[in-house]
Parts: structure tokens; sequence; C-alpha cells
């Protein structure tokens, strides 16, 4: 028997971490560590475990005191809080293995773990399960799938330790249908990971699910976390009535959101079946208004839709679509700022993500830019410092450009008008049954309506959506309760993090300057002359 004590790491404020709204709703944190109770259901059942989550609760030396190995979980953005987490437990004499994406794709950035294990658990435990069960025999510090050896399927995978969370303090709870995804988008690391055949649970493990959490957590947000909720399109079809059946038969309590890709739109019965199973938003990666960038990057189904277009269908059919945008493709030129925030401006959208071009390790990006020699090292996981590879644009002017974008996309009369276009377009549909919804609903009226400064803008926002009826209300107060952390976040963290990048930049090209400008030649003393011109 061994006690282990799983770890999410920490994070710093992100656009997604909304710090800023979860006060309106009275949560500490977005999402749970799904992946670390999806790990508990598959470590042996005679072992003890806990999950800590620094995103909610501060790690004490008695949890790591009670525990025989310390397993920590995290995205690349989390490697500090990673890594300073195995330090800790080291010094108190624990075994310590690191995983999840991070280690995945970077496994030399955790050199203080006893193990690094790669890749997906499903199936593959076996080895890291012996080496902490048996410490004295000698065990592989790096664990990796075996060359050529098959992605695990997902059919037999157990429901999640959803017992292990304490649910009530997150604003969403989440869960996984499949992992991979058809496209073969240059920049996203998704493909490398999980592959290009999306690998499905059944529809009765999903419902299992769906049982598990309204029993631990109650009605509330579930995030299906899948990259591409429709990769397998005749899988997604077959699911969705079943899950809009098992909702009616418990009274809907689950408002689901989840990611798709942008040719979404080119299925009205997909997308119709989505609102009738209770979905209310989808994430799709619009990226750029540019044709030739979409094609670079390999994005090419979002070629055959026109975005603005497939953006308003959606939303019409009574999905709000939250949207991702990339900035700094090679084929980027001075102009794109303004062309983003000009298309950006028309949609009925009011998260728009924003981001620089960034190479994740082990994607075609990554080894594109290092045959061409352009990689250099500094990815740290967001989007407020110098690429981490040489872009084609002018880093000063793709930094103040990026700068400016965002200053102009979350300035607060900005943010609102999309949000009043969004409250226009969509089909108003009525939220599902949500615990707390009137404490939520009184602080934001104070918090935002009453001592807030943007408290001009949420009145005319909920002026317009009173057209539309409460659930155009109910949708315009969540997008108000959202801005204040997009546009808090953008004004406070975000444009300073960027102002500081821009000044050291140019600070340092300053002086390289200086170090490499031609000296004039040594200054020669001529002999003194009087006024006819001849030596005095």
């Amino acid at each position: 028997m061994v006690r282990a004590l799983l770890v999410n790491a920490g994070s710093p404020a992100t656009y997604w971490s909304y710090d800023y709204s979860l006060p309106f709703l009275g949560k500490s944190a977005a999402l749970p560590p799904l992946g670390l109770a999806t790990l508990a259901a598959l470590l042996p059942p005679a072992w003890q475990i806990r999950i800590v989550d620094l995103q909610v609760e501060p790690l004490a030396d008695r949890d790591l005191l009670w525990a025989d190995a310390v397993l920590v979980s995290g995205m690349l953005i989390q490697a500090d809080s990673m890594r300073a987490v195995v330090s800790r437990a080291r010094s108190l004499g624990r075994r310590t293995v690191v995983g999840g994406p991070a280690p995945t794709t970077s496994p030399g950035a955790f050199p203080e773990a006893d193990h690094v294990f790669r890749g997906e658990a499903e199936g593959r435990l076996a080895a890291l399960v012996e080496a902490l069960e048996h410490p004295e025999i000698r065990a592989a510090r790096v664990l990796s799938p075996p060359e050529g050896d098959e992605r695990p399927g997902l059919e037999s995978a157990p429901v999640p330790r959803f017992d292990l969370l304490a649910l009530d303090g997150y604003a969403s709870f989440s869960i996984q249908v499949s992992r991979g995804c058809p496209f073969r988008c240059e920049f996203c690391d998704i493909v490398e990971m999980y592959g290009r055949v999306p690998r499905l649970k059944t529809c009765e493990q999903v419902l299992a699910e769906l049982d598990a959490l309204l029993r631990h957590g109650g009605p509330g947000a579930v995030f299906i976390v899948d990259d591409n909720f429709i990769g397998n399109r005749r899988a997604a079809a077959e699911l969705l009535p079943r899950i809009a059946a098992w909702q009616r038969a418990h009274g809907q309590p689950f408002d689901l959101f989840t990611e798709a890709s942008l040719d979404l739109a080119a299925l009205p019965g997909l997308v119709e079946s989505m609102v009738d199973a209770g979905f209310s938003a989808v994430f799709v990666g619009v990226e750029t208004p540019s044709r030739e960038a979409l094609a670079g990057a390999g994005k090419t189904q979002n070629l055959r839709v026109d975005p603005s277009e497939a953006v308003r269908s959606i939303t019409a059919a009574g999905l709000e679509v939250f949207a991702g945008f990339i900035v700094g493709f090679d084929s980027d030129g001075p102009d794109i700022f303004e062309r983003q925030r000009e298309f950006i401006s028309r949609l009925p959208l009011a998260v728009a993500m924003v981001g620089i071009l960034g190479a994740l390790p082990g994607t075609a990006l990554w080894r594109r830019l290092e045959r061409e020699g352009r990689l250099r090292p500094g990815l740290v996981g967001d989007q407020f410092g110098r690429a981490n590879f040489r872009p084609v644009l002018d880093e000063v002017l793709l930094l103040r450009g990026y700068r400016d974008l965002l200053a102009s996309l979350y300035a607060p009369a900005a943010y609102y008008e999309r949000c009043a276009l969004h409250v226009e377009v969509a089909k108003p549909i009525a939220s599902a049954r949500r615990p707390g919804v009137l404490g939520s609903l009184a602080r934001a009226l104070w918090g935002i309506g009453v001592r807030g400064p943007r408290r001009s803008h949420f009145w005319r926002l909920v002026a317009r959506s009173l057209r539309r009826g409460p659930a155009a209300v109910a949708r315009a107060l969540s997008l108000a309760v959202r801005g204040e952390h997009l546009i808090r976040y953008t004004s406070e963290v975000a444009l300073p993090r960027l102002d500081r990048q821009i000044a050291a930049l140019q600070a340092a090209r300053g002086e390289e300057a200086a170090a490499t400008a031609p000296r004039p030649p040594p200054a020669v003393e001529l002999p003194a002359v009087d006024c006819a011109g001849t030596p005095g």
C-alpha cells in the first residue's frame, strides 16, 4: 500500500483563470484538476490517495509528510510551481513524480523529480506503480510509452475520482469524452500528444460520469474538455441525444460547454443537437482573417467556411462563441493588428482570446523552426514576452501591435459593445438550473451595477437585453461578470507586462546599436593659424 499525494501545481493568473470574476460567483477556481481525478481512478485500489489543488488551497508540510510519494501534474505555465513542489517533497524525503502535458513534451525541464511520466496513463502505469511500491528496485527515471506503442483506448476508462475533489469550490466541473483531433494545425500540440484519430468513451461511460458529478457536486456548469468535441462527428451525433435524454430525466442540472473546430458551423443539425443537450457555449479557434496565414499553418478547416458567418450562425443557434486568435504568423505584415481589431469588433463574441504565436515543444511548428535555425529558449507558457523563435515581423512592432490590439479589444466600451452584439444575435435560451444564482446576481448588481467603474456600460447592456427576454438578461449578466476579469486582467496585468517587455527590448537594441556603431576617427591637433591663414 502506498500513500500517494496528487498535487495540481499552481498557476499565475491568465485570461482563462477568471480571477477577477470568481468573487462574484463565490468560487475559488475556474476548473478542478480532472487529470488528477482520472489518475486517481487508475491507481491501485489498495493505495491511499489524496488530491491537493494549489489553485484553491496551500500545500502544507503535513500533507507532504503523510505521503510516501508525491505526484505533481501541470502544463508549461505551471512548470515553476511543479518544480517548487518537487523540491519541497524531496527535502522531506518523499519520492516524487511529475506528469501531465509539461513533462510529456518537455521531460528535461524537471531534473528535480525522481520519475518523469510521459504520455497518457491508461494501461501504462505498471512500471510507475512498481517503482513506487518497491523503491528498492532501480527503475527508469523517465517513463515513456514504448516506441510504436498504440495510444490507449478509452472504452474501459473508469469514472474519475470526483469524490476526492471539493467540487463546491469551482466555478465549473469537467469531464472528457474524447482525445485527439483529425486536423493538422502546425502550431498545435494536441495531435502530437493524442493523435489524429479521436479515441472515445462510450455513451454509457459519459452518462456514468454525469451521474457521478451530479452526486458529488450537484447542478452546475460542466466543461467537456475535448480539444475537438466534433473530431468524430458520427460519435458526437450519437452521444448528444443520450445526453439530452439524461438531462431531461434529471431536471436539466448541467450547463455544458466545450471546444470544437470552426467547421461546426457547417453542421446545423449537430449545433441544434448540442443546444438540445444543454450546451450553451463553445470555444473555436478562428485564429486570423488572413487566409494566407491559415493555409501556412495548415488550418485548412477554417478555409472551408466564412469565419464571420460561422461565428454568427453558431451564435444565432444559441451557443455563445469563445474564440481564439493569433498574431505573429510568418505571413503577417504590420497591418495584421488593425485587420484583427476590425474583424473581431464586428463579431458577436465577447471573449476574444488573442495571443502571439508560440512554438510548443514537439509540434510541427517547432520542428520547422528548428530546421530553419530560428528557435531560441524562453517559452514560459504565456504571451507577454518575446516569442521563443525569431519572428519575421519586427519584434518591437509585433509586441507593440499586440499590446495595442489587446488594449483596444478590452477597453470597456469595446467589450460591452461586443456583448450587446452577442445578446442581439443569440437565440435566447434558458440556462440550466444552477445553485447560488441569486447570490451571484446580487453580487453582480452591487459590485458592477452600483459600485463598479463600468456601471454605465453595465446598465446599458442590461437595458438592451431586456427587449430579448429573461434569458437574454441572464446571458448579459454573465457576460458582465466575465468582463470584470477580462478588462481588469488586460489593464492591470497584460498591458503593464507588455510595456515592460517593449521597453526592455528597445533598451537592449539601443545598447546593441551603441556597441556596434562605427567610432569617429581620433582628433588630430592642428597648429594655430592667424587670420591670414599662416601659422601663428
